[in-house]
C-alpha cells in the first residue's frame, strides 16, 4: 500500500491517464478521489461512472450527450459525463465491463479529446483527466478478444496495483480502528484485532466495514466477534487451507447431527455457536433449536 501511494502522488502532478487495479472492495474509487484532490485540477468536478451498470444503449447519450429533440423524451440538451467532467476528473469504475461496441466510442472520445452530442454535427473539445478502475485482468481480456487491445493501452498509460487487504496487515489494523471509531466511538482492543488480522477477507475493506457494523449492533446481545465473522464467506484458498489444517467431517446441509456430535464440535469451537454450526452443516437457529431441546439430556463424558 505504500507503494501505491507514492504511486498516487506521483500521478497527482500530472494528467496522464490512470489505471486503478485491485480485488473488488479494495478501495479504488477512494484512491479515484484522492488522485484528484490532490492533482490541479481538485477545483473542478469529479465525475464518477459505473460501467457496469449502463445499458449499452445508453452509452452514446450518457457519455456524450444529447440536444433538445434528438429523440423521443429529449426535451431538454444533456451534457454527458465527459462534459460534465470539464477541467476535472471523469473516473470510469469496473472499465472492464464496458461493451466491446462502447469501447470504440471511448476511444474515439480519448483520442479526439471531444464529444458529439446525439443531434449535433458539431464536436465539442473537452478538457478532463481519465481515471479508470478495474477488478479484471484487462489483459486477458484482451487475449480473449473481450477488450480492445488499442484501448488498453490508452488506459494502462500509468497503473496503480491495489494489493487486497490480507496482505497489508498493518493498513488492515489502521484501517479497522478508523471504522470501528466512527461507528462505536470507542478503540478495538488488541484480541479483537488480532481476530480480524486472521480473516483473510476476500470482500476487502468492504466485507470489513460490513462486519464491524454488524459487531457494533449485536456485541451488546451477547455476539462475538469470532462468531459474527465465523459466518462471514472465506475464499476458496482459505477453505482448502482450513480444511487441511483441520480435517473433520462435514455435514450436509438438512441432516441433524447427533447430540454426541454437537456437543463435540462445541467444545472444539469453545462453545462458539455460529462457527459450531457451519461445521455441522446447519444453521445456527437450528442449532441453538437443538441445544435446547436437548438442555435437559446429560452432556456426554
Amino acid at each position: 500500500m505504500a507503494d501505491a501511494k507514492r504511486l498516487l502522488k506521483i500521478a497527482s502532478n500530472s494528467s496522464v491517464p490512470v489505471l486503478i487495479c485491485g480485488e473488488s472492495g479494495t478501495g479504488k474509487e477512494v484512491m479515484a478521489r484522492s488522485l484528484h484532490a490532490l492533482s490541479s485540477r481538485s477545483k473542478g468536478p469529479f465525475v464518477a461512472v459505473n460501467c457496469g451498470a449502463i445499458s449499452p444503449g445508453l452509452i452514446e447519450s450518457l457519455f456524450e450527450g444529447s440536444c433538445r429533440g434528438a429523440y423521443t423524451g429529449a426535451v431538454v440538451n444533456q451534457l454527458g459525463f465527459v462534459r460534465a467532467a470539464d477541467h476535472g476528473t471523469l473516473f470510469l469504475d469496473e472499465i472492464g465491463e464496458l461493451p466491446l461496441e462502447s469501447q470504440t466510442r471511448l476511444l474515439r472520445i480519448l483520442q479526439e479529446r471531444a464529444v458529439t452530442p446525439i443531434g449535433s454535427q458539431q464536436s465539442v473539445p473537452v478538457d478532463f483527466r481519465l481515471v479508470c478502475a478495474t477488478h479484471r485482468n484487462l489483459q486477458a481480456a484482451v487475449k480473449a478478444g473481450r477488450f480492445r487491445e488499442d484501448l488498453f493501452f490508452r488506459l494502462n498509460v500509468f497503473p496503480i496495483h491495489l494489493l487486497p487487504l490480507r496482505e497489508r496487515i498493518d493498513d488492515l489494523k489502521t484501517i479497522a480502528k478508523e471504522i470501528w471509531w466512527k461507528i462505536a466511538g470507542k478503540e478495538l482492543s488488541q484480541g479483537e484485532l488480532r481476530t480480524l488480522c486472521s480473516f483473510p477477507w476476500p470482500g476487502n475493506v468492504r466485507q470489513l466495514k460490513n462486519v464491524l457494523e454488524r459487531y457494533q449492533l449485536l456485541q451488546n446481545l451477547g455476539d462475538s466477534l469470532e462468531e459474527i465473522l465465523a459466518g462471514e464467506p472465506w475464499d476458496t484458498h482459505s477453505f482448502r487451507e482450513i480444511g487441511a489444517r483441520e480435517p473433520r467431517k462435514i455435514y450436509r446441509y438438512g441432516n441433524t447431527p447427533s447430540w454426541n456430535r454437537i456437543v463435540e464440535v462445541l467444545q472444539e469451537c469453545r462453545n462458539n455457536k455460529s462457527r459450531a454450526a457451519q461445521i455441522l452443516g446447519i444453521s445456527r437457529g437450528s442449532l441453538c433449536y437443538q441445544l435446547k431441546k436437548n438442555s435437559a439430556r446429560p452432556k456426554p463424558s
